[in-house]
């Protein structure tokens, strides 16, 4: 039997960025993945397959509507070949996935493939091919999350889908069917829009992406809804039927009256739930709560103190770069360091077009809190860089403490803001005030100079371009 000083279960963001920062700390690390890539569900059938169709989606609908105004001209038809949109898709995948394999041997973690289940509290049992057991003073539970559904649905793969299914379709849907307003819905209906489906998204709060400030919420649905995205808010979904080809969802509107939508696919996308089948926690004396997570306390450790847990399998957003981030936290923790997480200044992104980003505390949060502060608004239309690619969508808001003006949360949504929300993360960490980001210089002509205006109207409501 194979003895590790770490045993890492699950090789989604969080745990092979756990076993590769172990390794580096010198200790001996294992990885252990049910399946036969690596890379879990993001690299899969999650975070990269779904850029990759949105990008791929994204250069259609620019050939379609937006080369002619560029002086580009294509003679016949611009037509779409789904097929090998999702082959590149799949090469892109295998691509990343690769690379996972290169970076466990050149770190020297052994890596194991097969079903990872406790046996006791240090060793792990491996159901793969040759099944076989390991031991390990320390093991990180990295298990990550699979969909979620609604108890009356039946997930037939087929027609009614989750987003693993969505990334495989041999057909653009006539009528898509979303269940769900949030990052996944949104994100894929964006893809099977462009491609030329109708797309109809049903959301039970009164808003899209609820979880956001509002005011990102107002302008994605503002402009979807001129990308022609139908949106049904306040609307409780309580049955969904297969005919053959066609999918019937049933649903409450906000007055309580029954209506109905049909469609020839329907995708479910309320969320995602942690993955612990067949982990066996119970043998190691691993608590679960309620909602199936594991329990950890803030250092991410179990109720057994050898055991931790990361990723979308504990509290907390599920994102990817949050599980790799305590990874690396649980790998120091273990080294003996002292690391620490701000979670208040974990972004989230939705890679819709317009982008959405946003990092720190929404004015909603702040007003339920009593917190006095101001907030500064630039709109990405006033920017030189935004007329010239033709993306004047969106706008950065930034809130700042009314006395201090120390920077709270800055919310953002327009072109490439995925990437802008570093200098804001940036800024927050080391507890910047709006005017010391007012007081950098900004390359002209970016979007970024839109941090700069929305900062300077947030500390003296003094912006320059508006």
């Amino acid at each position: 039997m194979q003895s590790f000083d770490v045993a890492v279960i699950g090789s989604g963001p969080g745990g092979y960025v756990a076993a590769i920062r172990c390794a580096q700390l010198g200790m001996k690390t294992a990885l252990i993945e049910k399946y036969n890539t690596l890379g879990g569900t993001c690299l899969n059938v999650g975070c990269i397959p779904s850029k990759s169709l949105l990008d791929s989606s994204h250069h259609y609908e620019d050939a379609v509507n937006h080369f002619e105004e560029h002086g580009i001209e294509i003679p016949g038809e611009v037509k779409v070949n789904l097929e090998k949109m999702i082959a590149r898709k799949a090469a892109v995948v295998e691509q990343t996935t690769k690379g996972i394999d290169f970076l466990m041997e050149k770190n020297k973690v052994s890596v194991f493939n097969g079903l990872g289940s406790f046996k006791d509290a240090t060793t792990v049992h491996i159901a793969g091919d040759k099944p076989e057991d390991i031991t390990a003073k320390n093991i990180i539970i990295a298990t990550g999350s699979k969909p979620a559904s609604l108890p009356f649905i039946n997930i037939d793969k087929e027609r009614i889908i989750t987003s693993t299914e969505v990334l495989e379709l041999k057909e653009i849907p006539k009528h898509m069917v979303i269940i769900g307003g949030g990052v996944i819905g949104l994100e894929l209906g964006q893809v099977y829009k462009r491609l030329g489906a109708e797309v109809s998204v049903i959301e039970y709060a009164d808003r899209i992406t609820p979880v956001m400030d509002s005011a990102l919420s107002r302008e994605l649905t503002k402009v979807m809804k001129k990308q022609k995205i139908k949106f049904y808010l306040s609307h409780q979904v309580n049955k969904v039927e297969r005919k053959g080809d066609t999918v019937v969802v049933t649903a409450l509107d906000k007055k309580g009256e029954e209506v109905q939508f049909e469609g020839d696919y329907c995708l479910v996308s309320v969320g995602r739930k942690p993955y612990t089948d067949g982990l066996n926690a119970d043998a190691a004396g691993v608590k679960l709560t309620d909602r199936g997570q594991v329990e950890v306390n803030e250092h991410l450790q179990t109720t057994v103190s050898n055991i931790y847990a990361i990723g979308d399998v504990v509290r907390g957003a599920m994102l990817a770069h949050k599980a790799e981030e305590e990874g690396v936290m649980v790998a120091e923790i273990l080294a003996g360091q002292q690391p620490h997480i701000d979670y208040n200044l974990i972004p989230n992104v939705i890679y819709t077009w317009p982008e959405v980003a946003a990092v720190g505390k929404t004015e909603e949060e702040l007003k339920a809190a009593g917190v006095n502060y101001k907030s500064g608004q630039f709109p990405m239309r006033a920017l030189g860089r935004s007329r010239a690619s033709g993306d004047t969508d969106g706008f950065i808001k930034i809130l700042a403490d009314a006395q201090t003006d120390e920077v709270l949360g800055v919310h953002m949504i327009g072109a490439r803001v995925a990437d802008l929300i570093a200098e804001a993360v940036v800024a927050m960490e080391f507890r910047a005030s709006a005017e010391d980001i007012a007081r950098m210089s900004h390359s002209h002509p970016t979007y970024a100079e839109a941090v700069k205006e929305a900062a300077l109207a947030a500390s003296e409501n003094r912006p320059l371009h508006i």
